[in-house]
């Protein structure tokens, strides 16, 4: 385990050693080891010239990390894609053996006019400690579109053909290839749909399974970038639909987010979990561009949220995406505390175990207007999340936190919209520098960075109501040694 360089170092999430780091990249699960890549500079903890650092891990919350995977070289940056797994040779780089193959984008900032996008090809036949950057890159131009990035690929059974869903401004484009490096156009998807107030980055296309029926459909993440005319800052959107190999069809025209957060972005998921292993596992960057490059963290800066197992349920507000931690975490649960059952939520007031830690909570509102949980430090800061059932909404506000003042956007509140339940399941994992909220059951989530300056020791629990109740709960210590 890396060695805590300051306060903020998570211990349960993955960030750099050093230097600068945002999105997720060629994340793949190969003979035993879950490859993660990501977007790095090596040189400076801000945003710089883009390499493809990497790290493993047997359990994806323990990593390490490795030497950097993809650099610079004559036809740009090496900016933000996926790794698949060639099982059968079908890029006939493998001597009829199986390996990894990388498919990125090439960025090249011009002198005049807009930089050069367009995708290439690196492959590994050792596991991914060493890349050849395939001689006939290019694989993918667009003679027209600036923004043409950010390819995330996989293999269609029906089809048995590669497809890619590209990032294209505003729109996703879909290509098919037999072989990784042939590409023919399919389709385009997005024109008017959706969230369309910024640039649309890092698509995803995977077949999920609805709990509970057998039904499947298709789902795609598209990350929408930083307007500075609007509140948000980055976010994630998806959509929900059907997929016949070429062309994505949504079922409706709804705009639905991953996390209602400030800070989970870029994210995608795995490629090539084992069959029997049957998961869609999904990891983000956390962080905002909004202030990505003013974070408090010193020499390193940013980090992932903790991988997530994605399924789709059927909910009063319809299907919604449901995000939960994978299990493998609790392995590293350890000291915990178990709160009383059926207590009053009157002023409660309750120790805190040491950092990073879990709260895992159900309470029965009952006539209560707003249900109210702060975590605090023994110096005064606050972080709290509140349940209004006035308003229906899950409220986080980190305004008196910690380190706040480099951004006027990490001051403002982050709004979840909730219905109204008889009872709210709310996991809080912390970690030193991050909070991520799971509401009932992983049918809604919110991530969120904080900088307080000394840990969170006490949690108190207040609402307006003496029907109120704890249900059943715990704090669990999470520890990373």
């Amino acid at each position: 385990m890396l060695q805590k360089t300051d306060q903020y170092r998570p211990e349960i999430h993955f960030a750099p050693e050093k230097n600068w780091m945002n999105d997720p990249n060629g994340m793949v699960y190969f003979n035993g080891f879950y490859h993660l890549f990501f977007q790095h500079n090596p040189q400076d903890s801000v945003w710089g010239p883009m390499h493809w650092g990497h790290a493993i891990s047997k359990d994806m919350i323990h990593w390490e990390e490795q030497s950097i995977a993809l650099f610079p070289d004559e036809l740009g940056m090496i900016f933000s894609g996926s790794i698949v797994i060639d099982w059968n040779n079908t890029t006939g780089f493998f001597d009829d053996q199986t390996g990894m193959v990388a498919i990125f984008t090439h960025h090249l900032d011009q002198s005049s006019g807009p930089p050069k996008q367009y995708q290439s090809l690196a492959y590994s036949k050792d596991e991914g400690r060493t890349w050849v950057k395939f001689s006939g890159n290019p694989v993918l131009k667009h003679e027209s579109k600036v923004d043409f990035r950010d390819p995330k690929v996989f293999w269609h059974d029906d089809t048995q053909r590669w497809v890619m869903v590209l990032a294209t401004g505003q729109t996703i484009m879909i290509y098919t290839s037999l072989n990784l490096i042939d590409w023919q156009f399919a389709s385009e998807f997005g024109e008017g749909r959706g969230y369309q107030d910024a640039v649309w980055e890092c698509p995803d296309l995977f077949e999920l399974g609805m709990e509970g029926a057998s039904l499947k459909k298709w789902v795609m993440l598209v990350s929408v970038g930083d307007n500075p005319h609007k509140q948000e800052g980055s976010k994630t959107q998806y959509f929900i639909g059907d997929f016949d190999g070429e062309v994505f069809t949504p079922d409706d025209e709804l705009v639905r987010w991953l996390d209602y957060g400030k800070d989970n972005y870029a994210g995608v998921s795995f490629s090539d979990i084992l069959p029997a292993d049957g998961r869609r596992i999904y990891m983000g960057w956390m962080s905002n561009w909004r202030y990505a490059n003013e974070v408090p963290t010193g020499e390193w800066r940013s980090q992932m949220t903790l991988p997530r197992k994605l399924s789709l349920v059927e909910t009063n507000q319809g299907v919604l995406l449901n995000q939960k931690p994978v299990e493998e975490l609790m392995n590293y649960a350890q000291d915990y505390i178990k709160l009383p059952s059926n207590q009053a939520l009157v002023n409660l007031t309750l120790p805190i175990v040491k950092n990073p830690f879990m709260i895992d909570v159900i309470v029965a509102p009952a006539d209560a207007k707003e249900i109210i949980f702060t975590l605090q430090t023994c110096s005064g800061e606050e972080l709290v999340v509140k349940i209004d059932n006035r308003k229906e909404v899950l409220v986080l506000d980190r305004s008196r936190s910690g380190v706040v003042e480099f951004s006027d956007l990490f001051s403002c509140e982050q709004v979840l919209p909730i219905s109204i339940e008889k009872r709210y399941h709310l996991q809080m994992i912390c970690d030193h520098s991050s909070i991520e909220i799971f509401i009932n059951e992983g049918n809604y989530a919110l991530t969120s960075l904080v900088y307080p300056r000394s840990a969170f020791d006490t949690l108190t629990v207040t609402t307006d109501s003496l029907k109120a109740k704890l249900v059943e709960g715990e704090i669990r210590q999470l520890k990373n040694d």
